[in-house]
């Protein structure tokens, strides 16, 4: 299995912090999900930023895009499909997809850069350097971690 074949779910509740007067969910919120996706998919992976980090690399965003469909509201519970979407070089493209239930409310991409602490760019770690390969080999599936509602 490629990593382009791997789309990793994380639920997500709509608080009242996220939301408007109306209760629609305001639009940054949406890149924060992107980011719950993007390290839950990473973490199942057995990466962690935090580990990146320690390593010296850091992945800071180049480009992020979002098309609203749909509103959220106060208490949607969400799925946010992040998957992999291509790596060239230094950098990496995810892909996400927010929906709620049956309906796409929204979908967008994020681009990142692997940098040293000076926000240079340099070459991915080693194991890395495949990330496809990396994530097909090293990604596990659970089904009860899956079914999570994260806040």
């Amino acid at each position: 299995m490629a990593a382009a074949d791997i789309i990793h779910t994380v639920k997500v509740r709509v608080r009242y912090a996220d939301t408007d007067q109306m209760g629609v969910a305001n639009n940054a919120m949406y890149f924060t999900w992107f980011e719950v996706g993007r390290t839950e998919y990473l973490r199942k992976t057995g990466m962690t930023y935090r580990s990146l980090e320690e390593q010296g690399f850091m992945l800071p965003v180049r480009e992020t895009r979002v098309k609203y469909l749909k509103p959220a509201l106060y208490d949607d519970v969400l799925d946010i499909d992040t998957k992999l979407d291509t790596q060239k070089g230094v950098r990496l493209r995810f892909c996400y997809t927010v929906s709620r239930g049956d309906d796409v409310l929204a979908t967008g991409l994020t681009e990142h850069v692997f940098t040293d602490n000076e926000l240079r760019p340099i070459r991915p770690p080693k194991e890395m350097s495949d990330l496809n390969y990396y994530i097909a080999k090293h990604y596990v599936t659970s089904q009860a971690e899956d079914e999570e509602v994260l806040s």
